[in-house]
């Protein structure tokens, strides 16, 4: 009996060793040891919010001759101090509004929040068919959404709204059954302490605050950024997640990304992710990444509410199916930035875009929460309109152009039963030599609610 106890022990050890692992070290081979919690790659649709002092000036140049990067209006405070071609178009539209000298703090007093309802946000952001929430906690200005003693007056308790305002959305998140979490960057571009002793800013100041955060809200996600410029062991980032995975309350739930040096995108941390389709200064639009990952990106060019854009910068509802599907397709989530108004809306042209999502989640959303990448699938290319994903033995078929003329689908078995999703008419379809042929059927409007993109689903089709 005592060595069937230990053969069962040691089995249960094997296929979940994360659980019978006592403590992670403060080493990335003991960190990356641990599995990404498995509601994460199940969810794979998330809204990051990115709301700040930088919502009252809420201002960056447009155009396709202009950088990505130089399109965030969240960066507005360093961009108009930096000695670039962008920061003297940040500088001339700050003069020519505010004055030269108007400081960048004094936008503090206009940032209100007076119309910010956390319950009208959370059902804005349910409707989406989002399954988990991440909003900026403190972006590289410093200013925290929450009371945090570490930024005393340089919060929205102490200063502007006077709310806690990421305790009242957390609180409304959670409530709808969404997973709640936070964006926290570890750098701040002005703090004095950060560039006078870098690691009494960390004891004193970041590590404090990242645990504050941890311990008062609970989150489901704590997704760093502003890694850049030292290192992850200048950052004692091991050390950290330590504490996180042994410690914190969530330690069995949390997800993390891979922002915690500049040593460690796509090498270490949780999830990998991808920004506007650039990765590492790559193109990720194509590329095969088998670990955990998301893409982040603005339905407009800017992550904050950015007042210059103009329709044309924002990305059509179409699009965004297709950049969700695609993404899906091939394993990753769709991470996608809302830029609220300083005074606490939601943009109605971002709550449009949101909830075509999320009326056409309603529909196919089978085919893409809780899927697999069909490892057989065609390779995914820029010219790509039928994308895969499978959920068990069952195979989706992903247009996002519905067919002029037969889907042919190999690599599998005999199917069984074949539908277009939300049709209820029958479809022509043929097997042969393991080749499965689709007739599209010809339907209006009345007959299927999908736009966008369309889901044909075939049953029992893989080992």
């Amino acid at each position: 009996m005592k060595f069937l106890f230990l053969f069962i022990t040691i089995s249960f050890c094997t296929t979940a060793k994360v659980l019978c692992q006592e403590s992670f070290q403060p080493t990335w081979e003991s960190i990356d040891r641990r599995p990404v919690p498995a509601w994460f790659t199940e969810a794979k649709f998330g809204i990051f919010i990115h709301w700040g002092i930088y919502s009252v000036p809420a201002w960056a140049p447009t155009g396709d001759s202009i950088p990505v990067y130089s399109k965030y209006a969240e960066w507005y405070w360093y961009r108009k101090n930096e000695n670039s071609v962008a920061g003297q178009l940040f500088r001339n539209h700050h003069n020519k509004v505010y004055g030269e000298n108007f400081k960048y703090q004094d936008f503090a007093r206009d940032f209100k929040a007076e119309n910010f309802v956390p319950g009208d946000w959370a059902d804005i952001l349910a409707a989406s068919g989002a399954k988990y929430i991440v909003l900026t906690s403190k972006h590289h200005e410093g200013f925290t959404l929450w009371p945090s003693a570490q930024s005393w007056n340089w919060n929205s308790l102490d200063v502007g709204p006077h709310k806690d305002l990421a305790g009242a959305l957390s609180k409304a998140v959670k409530a709808k059954g969404l997973h709640m979490g936070f964006y926290y960057s570890l750098y701040e571009w002005y703090n004095p302490l950060y560039h006078s002793n870098l690691q009494q800013y960390i004891d004193e100041h970041m590590v404090p605050q990242m645990k504050d955060l941890v311990t008062r809200y609970e989150p489901d996600i704590l997704w760093t950024d502003g890694e850049w410029e030292h290192t992850s062991s200048d950052w004692k980032a091991p050390e950290f997640l330590a504490w996180l995975y042994n410690e914190s309350t969530v330690k069995k739930n949390i997800v993390v990304n891979d922002r915690w040096g500049s040593d460690t995108r796509g090498k270490h941390g949780g999830i990998y992710t991808t920004e506007y389709d650039l990765v590492f200064n790559d193109n990720a639009k194509t590329k095969t990444i088998t670990h955990p990952w998301e893409e982040c990106r603005g339905i407009g060019g800017s992550f904050g509410y950015n007042r210059a854009e103009q329709l044309k910068d924002y990305t059509s509802s179409q699009e965004l199916i297709h950049i969700l599907v695609q993404k899906v397709a091939r394993g990753g989530n769709l991470l996608l930035d809302i830029g609220p108004t300083a005074d606490g809306r939601i943009p109605v042209i971002m709550q449009q875009r949101l909830k075509d999502i999320g009326d056409w989640l309603q529909v196919n959303g089978e085919a893409i929460y809780e899927t697999n990448v069909w490892k057989d699938a065609p390779a995914i290319t820029n010219e790509t309109t039928l994308f895969f994903t499978r959920k068990g033995k069952d195979l989706y078929a992903i247009a996002t152009r519905f067919p002029d003329k037969a889907i042919t689908v190999t690599n599998i078995k005999a199917p069984g039963n074949i539908s277009l999703l939300d049709y209820s008419g029958k479809l022509k379809t043929g097997f042969k030599n393991n080749r499965l042929t689709i007739q599209p059927p010809a339907f209006t409007s009345s007959d299927n609610a999908s736009t966008g993109a369309w889901v044909f689903k075939i049953e029992n089709a893989l080992n």
